[in-house]
């Protein structure tokens, strides 16, 4: 019995070893090198992809992890076009896909702490339908 049990200790220390060699050589094959970057990601954009809405002079995109106030440009003015389109109220959000520049430079109009100057429009769909998601005041 004695014989057995040492035997299972010896394989378990033995196998947990190999695993450990194992992630070594994971952690050394990932590799943050910039030659292999392309054109596009050595510019100094970035990709954002989340939920666009402009009303009453603000325009906002919010991601999953941040929320950035967007500056006015003639590419702004562009994906405000497109995003018309899918708008059935002025305050619907539609799904953007961007490549822009961000900036936490101070600006008068724009209080968010990010903003980002649209660069290039990548998508622009419509956001999905919810189910009682708005809430309406009022009489109509």
């Amino acid at each position: 019995m004695k014989k057995v049990l040492i035997l299972l200790v010896c394989l378990t220390a033995f196998l947990s070893c190999k695993e450990e060699g194992k992630s070594q050589k994971l952690e050394e094959t990932v590799v943050n090198d910039d030659s292999l970057k392309t054109t596009k990601q050595n510019d100094g954009l970035t990709h954002l992809k989340g939920e666009f809405v402009y009303y009453d002079g603000a325009a906002v995109l919010q991601t999953n992890a941040e929320i950035y106030g967007v500056l006015i440009t003639n590419k702004f003015e562009e994906l405000n076009k497109q995003a018309q389109q899918y708008k059935t109220e002025p305050t619907d959000m539609v799904q953007v896909e961007i490549r822009g520049r961000i900036t936490n430079e101070k600006d008068d109009k724009i209080l968010w702490e990010n903003k980002v100057e649209i660069v290039e429009i990548l998508n622009v769909k419509p956001n999905p339908k919810k189910e009682n998601n708005v809430i309406k005041l009022g009489n109509q």
